[in-house]
């Protein structure tokens, strides 16, 4: 069990990080000296440094100051670092060879989930959306809760909230068996399409460790699974399960999908009856479903009926999740965290169904290059979908390139005539606003640094 007790600074090794940046502010908010490394600026680093943080931008263990410079006092330290920081890092290795107590942020997550009543949101795609969500019905209603989120809630603009209570909302993170730390009372599953294959090796291991996952439950618990993953999940001893999705068979299921303009209206039957009449105003019927297992989570943690309406009514979304920058008769901008084939086929059809009929540009920028390899085929035939394309260069995160892996797989196996690959510089002054629709920017890497660059150039363009 990790001890805090003496603990009176904590170092976060990849500190901009959607996960670690909500971890520090935990800590900042709980009175603890933090500080932190990371190789970027982001607007992520810029709100912990006006929190009071100290970062550093390079990896260079003679920038450390106070006392995280001081190994005498490495008894008062913590340092919490992330996988994606490579194994050769400097400031890593000074800590590690000065003796200091050096944890993995799945420890640390593990720690805070032993001591809550842990709601843990796992899943290939959808979790972010899924943990907001939740974190939002809870958070609107006299329940109440505490969550880190892999995305910035639209609603909160933070990706970390603390309340009274003792429910946790967090995100069940598969990298690096991550999730095998936690200790959830309830927890969902709403996804197993194969990815990171690069730890798993297939999809076989990769559904064995969310069955692993679920085992860790506590009795007496419950589990949420879309329906479409039932027959592949193992259901623990003493825990309860319940379905969710849009067949007539799940436990929780959605009827009488409508649209009203810009609202989608529906019911949903429940174990314990049907909730009439929700409005919903987030984009694409994907996340209808979405919706249906935080409210399951909702009602299981004791959310009222009344209280899930008007919560869902007033849910703004995530930053990067389906994100509506511009909707204009004349042009519609969207920018997506969406990495995985079926996370960008899921986009692509939300837009289609939400905005029919109307033409698609997709700026796409591949996330690893294990998955650019595993999944060439698969990406290129989904960009297919969409009326132009442009890719940009593999963003290798914590990889080093592998030889003969780029964006010309992807876009030597797509069938589509109007594509092209740019570097991302090259963007948005490649970007012909007055040609354009609606564009989409789709991928997990820095392609969010575009986003504000081609929003103003469309905003001054279109005399915005």
């Amino acid at each position: 069990m990790i001890d805090l007790k003496n603990t009176e600074g904590i170092y976060f090794i990849g500190i901009g990080g959607i996960g670690m940046s909500a971890l520090a502010l935990y800590f900042l908010h709980g009175g603890f000296t933090v500080s932190g490394y990371d190789r970027t600026e982001t607007e992520l680093t810029r709100n912990l440094s006006g929190e009071g943080c100290d970062i550093i931008y390079s990896d260079d263990d003679a920038l450390l100051k106070g006392i995280f410079s001081d190994a005498e006092r490495k008894n008062k330290v913590t340092v919490v670092y992330t996988p994606a920081i490579p194994s050769d890092s400097k400031i890593l290795a000074y800590f590690h060879e000065n003796g200091y107590a050096v944890y993995k942020r799945s420890e640390i997550l593990g720690a805070i989930s032993a001591a809550t009543d842990t709601l843990a949101i796992a899943g290939t795609h959808g979790k972010t959306t899924v943990s907001t969500m939740t974190a939002h019905l809870l958070k609107q209603s006299h329940v109440d809760c505490s969550a880190f989120l892999g995305g910035i809630s639209k609603n909160y603009n933070t990706n970390l909230l603390l309340g009274r209570g003792s429910f946790t909302v967090m995100e069940a993170d598969e990298f690096d068996r991550s999730f095998h730390r936690l200790s959830p009372l309830i927890a969902v599953v709403t996804s197993l399409d194969p990815d990171h294959l690069d730890i798993y090796g297939n999809r076989d291991n990769m559904v064995a460790a969310y069955n692993e996952f679920c085992a860790r439950i506590r009795k007496g618990g419950k589990l949420i699974l879309s329906s479409r993953i039932r027959d592949e999940i193992i259901v623990p001893d003493g825990v309860v399960c319940y379905t969710y999705g849009t067949g007539p068979d799940a436990d929780y299921h959605v009827t009488g999908i409508s649209r009203d303009s810009d609202m989608y209206r529906f019911s949903l039957d429940t174990p314990s009856g049907v909730i009439n009449d929700i409005h919903f105003s987030f984009p694409g019927k994907i996340n209808i479903e979405n919706l249906s297992a935080a409210i399951a989570v909702a009602q299981l943690c004791g959310v009222t009926n009344d209280e899930i309406k008007k919560a869902v009514l007033l849910f703004r979304g995530v930053k990067r999740r389906f994100d509506i920058r511009i909707n204009r008769d004349d042009i519609v901008y969207i920018d997506d965290y969406a990495h995985h084939p079926d996370e960008i086929n899921a986009c692509i059809e939300s837009v289609k169904e939400y905005f029919s009929g109307r033409k698609i540009t997709g700026i796409f920028q591949p996330h690893l290059f294990s998955r650019t390899a595993d999944h060439a085929k698969g990406f290129a035939h989904i960009l297919d979908r969409l009326d132009e394309v442009i890719l940009l260069p593999v963003y290798p995160a914590r990889e080093k390139p592998v030889a003969g892996v780029t964006s010309a797989l992807i876009y030597n196996n797509m069938k589509l005539e109007n594509k092209r690959m740019l570097n991302k510089e090259d963007i948005p002054a490649a970007l012909d606003i007055a040609s354009l629709d609606i564009l989409l920017t789709i991928g997990a890497g820095d392609i969010d640094t575009l986003v504000r660059p081609i929003e103003e150039k469309i905003r001054k363009e279109k005399g915005l």
